[in-house]
């Protein structure tokens, strides 16, 4: 994959690079950072730590590859999409393996969120020959309204670390594939993923400065180095809003293009003619997925009081039968939360709703032995705390709350600064558009707890973020619109 001398890690047998990758290779930096295991908090690899220099240095090969990047004509592009795609495919164990060794997640999941990945990828190589402009006449005659798309720019895509292939196919696939070049940042708790990826997409074939990837300590050096430049025409970036807000904040001072895919407080709408089993299958996996650790999991689960017993109780049955521990163990179905400070945050969380009247129906506690590993908890609330409420659990940890009518239910689900995913558990077509139409969420998911779809647009609205991944507008959010005016005089070729 990478060259005899490029800096490199074993990790689960697989060689990943541990470089900086600018402009078209890999090398070393002064000082490196150790990535950890969760599941057993040892060390697996020390990655290159980027500075602010770095970060300008990749802005620099990413501005000079711009134009003739550009320029692909559209098949040449999605030729080379193709190719990447097709060794993605090859790699798919590789890409599962080191997921789960870095993220703790298990095997399972990472084989599924590869294959997600996979198919953004395939999804947006395919768009590359369907961005068509408009051809109209001009309101007054005597011109003709001509509208393109143009890429936006040089980019920066700014990556979690709780789908580490996800993020980094989702935005570089959407951002490449418009012609426009990238200086990706990686999580500092899973750089290894991305370096795999970067490594596939240099194997393919894509030119050098088209793609670039940091690793580092120093993010706010990093972003900071790159807003300052006005070089740099857009930022996507995923992850908490606070974060999200200062970044928009740096962004604003050159106008900088902006996407955010922000935090989220996801109510989980049961009502009270839902298929009950559905309705469990379904928060079990919206909620323990990752670990809780995603921004679209089950925040508020919201009961009608005519189901809320029998959910409950098979529920919290449900939750009591997962499995956990390390990812690479069969049958394993919740691992580590990813650090040692996120699991003591989960603890905490538990004791404040434990000090608000909370009820503790299963888990509630760290699990003893090595790694970051909190046990599956469910906790039922009869009173509502709005700080409690409205805060990003991110955690392996299940909330119930009951209400009493449909429009309580919307109430309480809209009852937040978040607007990203939402979920409602209803028999009848109805009441599931009407109630979907009424929550402020930028997705809704009817009768199902897991919704990503590349054909689909991921995003929210208000502090959830701005603009949308996937699906036809995903690769818009890096195309601006060009209107040309061409003035047209008729009489000059046909005549009066």
């Amino acid at each position: 994959m990478s060259s005899p001398d490029s800096p490199a890690a074993v990790v689960h047998g697989r060689k990943v690079p541990t470089g900086l990758y600018i402009d078209g290779g890999w090398r070393s930096a002064k000082t490196t950072f150790t990535v950890v295991d969760p599941a057993e908090d040892k060390p697996i690899a020390k990655v290159a730590d980027a500075t602010g220099e770095h970060a300008l240095e990749a802005l620099d090969a990413a501005a000079r590859a711009q134009e003739d990047w550009a320029a692909w004509a559209p098949r040449a592009r999605a030729e080379l999409f193709h190719s990447a795609h097709r060794l993605l495919m090859e790699r798919a164990e590789d890409f599962a393996t080191v997921m789960t060794a870095e993220s703790g997640k298990p095997l399972a999941e990472s084989r599924g969120e590869f294959d997600l990945s996979a198919g953004f990828f395939r999804w947006y190589a395919e768009q590359i020959g369907h961005l068509h402009g408009t051809y109209a006449h001009g309101s007054p005659g005597g011109y003709r309204v001509v509208a393109t798309h143009q890429p936006v720019g040089p980019c920066l895509l700014i990556t979690p670390w709780n789908f580490p292939l996800l993020m980094s196919a989702r935005k570089a696939g959407a951002a490449l594939a418009a012609g426009c070049t990238a200086v990706m940042k990686s999580a500092q708790e899973t750089p290894l993923t991305g370096a795999l990826f970067v490594q596939t997409l240099h194997d393919a074939g894509f030119p050098p400065g088209v793609v670039n990837l940091l690793h580092t300590t120093a993010s706010a050096a990093i972003s900071d180095a790159v807003l300052g430049d006005r070089r740099l025409r857009k930022i996507s970036f995923t992850g908490s809003t606070g974060v999200g807000s200062h970044l928009l904040g740096k962004a604003a001072h050159n106008i900088v293009n902006s996407s955010m895919e922000l935090g989220g407080d996801g109510p989980f709408v049961v009502l009270d003619d839902a298929n009950v089993d559905l309705a469990v299958e379904q928060a079990v996996a919206c909620k323990f997925r990752n670990a809780g650790q995603a921004c679209v999991a089950a925040n508020r689960i919201i009961l009608h009081e005519a189901i809320a017993d029998e959910f409950t109780g098979k529920f919290v049955a449900k939750v009591r039968e997962l499995r956990v521990g390390n990812g690479f163990s069969d049958g394993v179905e919740v691992g580590p939360i990813i650090s040692e400070r996120q699991r003591d945050r989960v603890g905490e969380l538990v004791a404040a709703f434990r000090e608000q009247g909370g009820a503790i129906l299963a888990g509630g506690n760290q699990v003893e032995g090595p790694g970051y590993f909190f046990e599956p908890t469910v906790v039922r609330m009869d009173t509502r705390n709005r700080a409690l409420c409205g805060e990003e659990l991110f955690a392996p940890l299940a909330v119930l709350y009951t209400v009493g009518s449909t429009r309580e239910a919307v109430e309480f689900a809209n009852d937040t600064d978040y607007g990203l995913a939402a979920y409602v558990f209803t028999r009848d077509l109805n009441r599931a558009v009407a109630v979907a139409e009424k929550l402020d969420f930028g997705m809704v998911g009817v009768n199902r707890g897991i919704m990503a779809d590349p054909a689909a647009p991921f995003g929210g609205v208000k502090a959830s973020g701005l603009g949308r991944e996937g699906g036809h507008d995903g690769i818009y959010e890096f195309l601006e619109p060009k209107y040309l005016a061409l003035t047209i005089d008729e009489t000059e070729v046909i005549g009066a």
